[in-house]
């Protein structure tokens, strides 16, 4: 008998049927000025006509090892959210609006079930992030992960007028730290985490800790990373004066705020909020010390504005008409030229 494709591990009708599902949740996210729709070999976007020397802004990401806690959990719901957040949140620091999203799956053997999970995530997040999911890519590759497992990646193109690119350049001292409050960990520092929680403490991940709540281990790690993609646009349609943003990811707020501060300055830290309960928990479980948690997790801050004094009063009220509650976190000080590149964090005493 002839040896088929399907034999061999890849199922071309699973691929073929992922795909009539994800086109209506695609088409949920269509913005103006997409072309085409999915199923070409390539997704087509118009630069916007009202945009006097666009810049395009790119971004790619993946989830890492919080896909292990999805797949532990079988829930796959959310993991997309992630994916968009990831790449979204990075791209909007130039004060870009974000265009577009495509995202990468791969996998050993295609569940058409769970793939679909997994996209009407991405298409959420898309959505509310204003941005077209506007193709991607499905592998099936027999044998190069284990069972009931995937890879996810992705990236997303934005586009900003030259003269209104945020970059830190005009930060000066003095200026304002305006943060956002994180969900959780988001999509950081769960390599830690896992073993702090499952190994360390001996936590299941259906585990009900007093600190969490009621929540389980599974729901506090699984909570999705927030979007901000609304709430830079509205500063920016405020007429606020932000001169840098920073996402908060990998590194914390020391490996991530100096990346948009001109050399000599820094930020000082002036006072303490409240981090999400999984966080204290994660630190207590593995006797984690204070260091090694400001530059491993996001410390309950997801994103950072950096605007003028005369500003700071505008751009809190802007954002708590979004019902957020930003934090005043500290302010721009003048650092020594040969201080170490985290150290421009201060943190109080």
């Amino acid at each position: 008998m002839p040896l088929t494709y399907k034999q061999s591990g890849v199922d071309i009708d699973a691929g073929d049927a992922l795909v009539e599902r994800i086109k209506p949740l695609a088409a949920a996210t269509r913005i103006a000025e997409v072309m085409g729709g999915v199923g070409g070999f390539a997704g087509l976007c118009r630069v916007p006509a009202d945009i006097d020397e666009p810049v395009l802004v790119s971004g790619t990401d993946g989830v890492g090892t919080k896909l292990k806690v999805a797949f532990a959990t079988g829930i796959h719901d959310t993991i997309g959210f992630d994916l968009v957040g990831m790449c979204v949140n990075d791209v909007i620091t130039c004060g870009a609006r974000p265009l577009f999203f495509l995202d990468y799956f791969a996998t050993s053997k295609l569940d058409v079930d769970v793939a679909e999970r997994v996209v009407a995530g991405i298409a959420a997040a898309c959505k509310e992030s204003g941005c077209a999911l506007l193709g991607g890519e499905t592998a099936e590759l027999p044998g190069m992960y284990a069972p009931g497992e995937y890879d996810l990646a992705g990236f997303a193109v934005g586009v900003v007028a030259r003269k209104k690119l945020v970059d830190g350049t005009r930060v000066a001292e003095g200026d304002v730290a305006l943060g956002l409050r994180s969900s959780g960990l988001h999509s950081n520092g769960y390599s830690l985490a896992r073993k702090a929680l499952l190994e360390a403490m001996g936590l299941s991940l259906t585990a009900t800790p007093a600190e969490l709540g009621g929540q389980t281990v599974g729901a506090a790690l699984l909570a999705p990373t927030r979007l901000y993609a609304r709430h830079v646009q509205a500063l920016l349609a405020a007429g606020v004066d932000v001169r840098a943003m920073s996402h908060i990811t990998g590194g914390g707020l020391p490996g991530n705020l100096p990346r948009v501060l001109p050399e000599s300055l820094g930020l000082r830290i002036e006072r303490s909020w409240p981090r999400p309960p999984v966080l204290d928990l994660v630190q207590r479980a593995a006797g984690i010390d204070d260091r090694e948690m400001r530059r491993t997790f996001n410390q309950g801050i997801g994103f950072v504005f950096i605007v003028p004094e005369p500003d700071e009063a505008r751009a809190r009220t802007t954002l708590e008409g979004l019902g957020d509650r930003p934090v005043t976190m500290g302010r721009v000080v003048r650092v020594p030229s040969d201080r170490e590149f985290e150290e421009r964090v201060e943190w109080p005493a």
